[in-house]
């Protein structure tokens, strides 16, 4: 298809991954010209195709959409980024603008959408779910330091103060301050309200 728009399409999961794949490929003018089901997959595949658009989820596995999408617009600037993630949620949507994202969508929108958002981020145009875009609004950005995040992720699987302090590098007290830090900044009771409100948020 001569002309057509080059995708590189990101998704886990093969049978959702092969359904918008021919989904897409059905529109005359979109060519799914590569696809990839880990996150750390992304980057090598997009400089072999040199896709015009590169449609990545978020939660993948080795590494996630946001991060390949920060390293894309670095090595690949030519390529534009939509998010397409099964968790709209208000801090996934920050942290994918700061990568470079051009745009994010929910997968419960139809197929039709989808199409047209990759033909607006391609002429230039930000697309992104209205709701969630108003949810980013009200929500803020996120209060956490980056050491209060990976503090929460190590904390995430019930993992005691000593497992966490080694697996972050610090002290058992210092892992301490954070996490009452992380807890007070969230409006929680305890650490595991703390992991699930950021999570929810997007913040993680």
């Amino acid at each position: 298809m001569s002309g057509a728009i080059k995708v590189l399409l990101a998704e886990d999961q093969g049978m959702m991954r092969g359904a918008l794949s021919l989904l897409l490929n059905l529109e005359d003018d979109i060519d799914v010209v590569a696809q990839v089901s880990a996150g750390d997959e992304i980057v090598a595949a997009a400089l072999e195709a040199r896709p015009d658009v590169a449609l990545l989820d978020i939660e993948l596995p080795g590494r996630s959409g946001l991060d390949a999408a920060a390293e894309l617009r670095e090595r690949l600037p030519e390529c534009k980024v939509l998010i397409l993630t099964t968790f709209g949620r208000p801090g996934y949507l920050r942290r994918a603008m700061e990568a470079g994202a051009r745009g994010f969508l929910v997968k419960d929108g139809p197929v039709e959408d989808l199409a047209a958002a990759i033909r607006r981020v391609l002429d230039g145009y930000r697309v992104i779910d209205p709701a969630l875009a108003a949810a980013a609004l009200s929500t803020g950005p996120s209060p956490l330091t980056p050491r209060e995040q990976d503090v929460l992720n190590a904390a995430a699987d019930g993992a005691t103060v000593a497992d966490i302090a080694a697996r972050v590098h610090l002290s058992e007290s210092t892992v301490r301050n954070h996490l009452s830090s992380a807890i007070g900044k969230t409006g929680t009771r305890n650490r595991t309200e703390a992991v699930r409100t950021a999570r929810h948020n997007g913040w993680l």
